[in-house]
């Protein structure tokens, strides 16, 4: 019998914990090494929206609706995964690009419904600005970053995976192949080494000589203390946008990426924070209990990095900002091609070699 292949993903944010998820359930003898808690430093400061919306050009709008039907997917296969279909209510766009926006993902396949001032407040009754014209996507969601992450992590430790809090110093290589990596805690080989370390994906791939060029721009979003429920779904308003958690709390950014800090990230917080309760009938009551600054590692033509690293055996690369929609996909898809050596058909346009090295 064929050995189990030994694979260790670096990364324990919500990418890092799906590829290891896969892996494990593959058969593979993983180990999960990061320096920070289950989440990582994206995911945890993450808006959480799964969607496929405006912005995509059709390639990536494929990948990105295969990997909700994938959450729906590993939702089935992991009962209690913190996912809600809760869909999204849009105006955030000048009606001519939100009429361009809606004629074409319609005609790609997407569920979106132009909804007028009185259907919008059937979906979000508790909203104190409505507008005239608005889209609805009934099949956009939401999935509770952190927890999902540690709901992943947890059942790859039960498949086996192990799970080590240390700091990646380096890749090994052999011969012009990556056979380990040096740790804080000494050097741990693997047959294959996958990058999913986020922001700090870039300084560990530069120890082998890999250029990962991304950009890392912040993202200040609000979080309310835990209150009654106000909003059914995801709001993406022109002011900001809005959800509340599955523990009641309506978080908030100037757009799903969030808000840009400025000078004085407690003072935005708040003027954001304000306007936000300004937006919610029945808000009174609102506090603001703490904001995050995120993060985002977005490689620089905004479109995710994902597979091997030309010239370099035994790595892998799986590095983007749109982390919570596509972590199913990613998960699956990783898994297979570092096992099996096949590169699923959606993942063509996203390799390393596009950028400039």
């Amino acid at each position: 019998m064929t050995a189990a292949k030994q694979v260790m993903v670096i990364g324990a944010g919500i990418i890092g914990a799906s590829i290891a998820w896969h892996l494990s359930r593959a058969g593979a003898r993983v180990t999960v090494i990061a320096d920070s808690p289950a989440g990582g430093i994206a995911t945890p400061n993450s808006f959480a929206w799964i969607n496929a919306s405006w912005g995509n050009p059709e390639p990536y709008f494929r990948l990105r609706t295969r990997a909700m039907a994938e959450w729906t997917r590993l939702a089935q296969d992991l009962p209690g995964l913190p996912l809600t279909w809760c869909g999204g209510l849009c105006w955030d766009l000048p009606a001519a690009d939100m009429e361009t926006y809606a004629t074409q993902h319609s005609a790609w396949g997407y569920g979106i419904e132009r909804v007028d001032r009185a259907g919008a407040v059937l979906i979000e009754p508790n909203l104190a600005e409505l507008p005239d014209v608005a889209l609805h996507v009934a099949e956009e969601g939401v999935a509770e970053p952190v927890a999902a992450t540690k709901a992943l992590l947890a059942d790859a430790e039960r498949h086996g995976a192990k799970i080590i809090s240390s700091t990646v110093t380096a890749l090994v290589q052999t011969g012009g192949k990556i056979t380990g990596v040096d740790t804080s805690h000494g050097r741990i080989v693997s047959d294959e080494v996958v990058i999913a370390a986020g922001v700090g994906s870039p300084e560990i791939a530069a120890t082998a000589g890999i250029r990962l060029p991304i950009e890392t721009p912040p993202g200040l979003i609000v979080h309310s203390r835990p209150y009654r429920k106000l909003l059914n779904g995801l709001v993406l308003a022109e002011r900001l946008h809005m959800r509340q958690t599955a523990e009641g709390r309506i978080i908030a950014g100037s757009d799903f990426g969030g808000a840009d800090p400025g000078m004085d990230a407690e003072t935005t917080a708040r003027d954001l924070f304000a306007a936000m309760k300004a937006m919610l009938r029945g808000g009174e009551g609102l506090e603001l209990d703490f904001h995050t600054v995120g993060y985002r590692p977005t490689p620089i033509d905004g479109f995710p990095i994902i597979g091997r690293a030309e010239g370099m055996d035994g790595v892998y690369v799986a590095v983007m900002h749109s982390g919570i929609t596509l972590a199913p996909a990613v998960g699956l898809f990783a898994a297979w091609e570092v096992l099996e050596g096949e590169r699923d058909p959606l993942l063509a346009p996203y390799g390393l070699s596009r950028l400039p090295q």
